[in-house]
């Protein structure tokens, strides 16, 4: 499923340093690295540049800068978007600015709310509360059915996912593509000044191992939060999790957790991605 053509990229990383150093504590990869990971296999002969956009300290890109990128990708977050902290505030107008400058932007989970702020949109805490590890029983709206970022893509399908907010006004420009009982947000498309911004509030870069991980690393906000009433009533869980991503085809762990081939193959969990690069990157760098 590579795509040859040479094409450049920026990832913008939007967690402050703070928490990619809890991160590293905690033996959880960085966000831009769950990236580069996979598009480094996808895209083989491209270039990819990194932006810790959240650090004040880092400048801000000039318009020409921006344009220099076939496409701008946006990993998670765990910063609040409708919080007005300059860490905030600073990425929404660089979304903005990519927006006018045409570039092709792709995201996931922070990246769904970024995009739909960015066009003036709105964002909040999800009611239902946090979505974790799994985000079971995604649909594809009659929207998406015909959008490019989902050709080849089941209709309903499961996918990685770790959130806390949500989008609960969509911009005038933008198409919801997919949602489930739990988020009614989960993939966006948004068209906004000169750009286009497609996201999905589920995670394609994560894989099982990555997910086992992260969840370990959470497991106090799981447990204060009431999914289990200790934290070493997580353990078998994140073991069984880590398991599975050893031995994929192990019937038996598939079924006790629920997880197929929608988020255990590559090609299927990294669909949109690819469909992005092909159906949005690659026209807009040749027109």
């Amino acid at each position: 499923m590579s795509i040859e053509t040479p094409l450049k990229f920026c990832i913008v990383n939007g967690y402050p340093k703070r928490s990619r150093d809890v991160l590293d504590a905690t033996n959880v990869t960085q966000a831009h690295d769950l990236y580069l990971m996979f598009l480094r296999k996808m895209l083989p002969n491209s270039s990819f540049d990194l932006l810790f956009i959240a650090d004040l300290e880092t400048m801000m890109p000039t318009a020409d800068e921006i344009k220099a990128y076939d496409g701008i990708i946006w990993t998670g977050s765990n910063l609040t978007i409708y919080h007005q902290d300059e860490e905030v505030t600073r990425q929404i107008a660089y979304s903005q600015a990519v927006f006018a400058a045409g570039v092709p932007q792709f995201g996931s989970c922070w990246a769904t709310q970024m995009a739909a702020i960015a066009a003036g949109g709105e964002c909040r805490k999800n009611p239902n509360g946090r979505e974790w590890s799994i985000a079971y029983d995604i649909t594809v709206t009659e929207e998406g059915k015909n959008h490019p970022m989902f050709f080849g893509k089941q209709h309903q399908f499961n996918g990685f996912i770790m959130h806390l907010d949500e989008v609960c006004g969509v911009p005038e420009g933008a198409v919801v593509l997919a949602r489930n009982a739990h988020t009614d947000v989960q993939a966006i498309a948004v068209k906004y000044l000169n750009g286009e911004f497609w996201s999905t509030q589920y995670h394609p870069e994560f894989t099982l191992y990555e997910m086992a991980q992260l969840v370990g690393a959470r497991k106090t906000a799981i447990v204060n939060e009431g999914f289990f009433e200790s934290e070493e009533e997580m353990e078998p869980l994140v073991n069984d999790m880590l398991a599975l991503a050893e031995d994929s085809d192990n019937v038996e762990l598939r079924q006790k957790l629920n997880i197929g081939d929608d988020v255990l193959d590559d090609d299927i969990r990294q669909k949109e991605v690819h469909n992005w690069v092909e159906y949005l990157v690659l026209p807009t760098k040749n027109k």
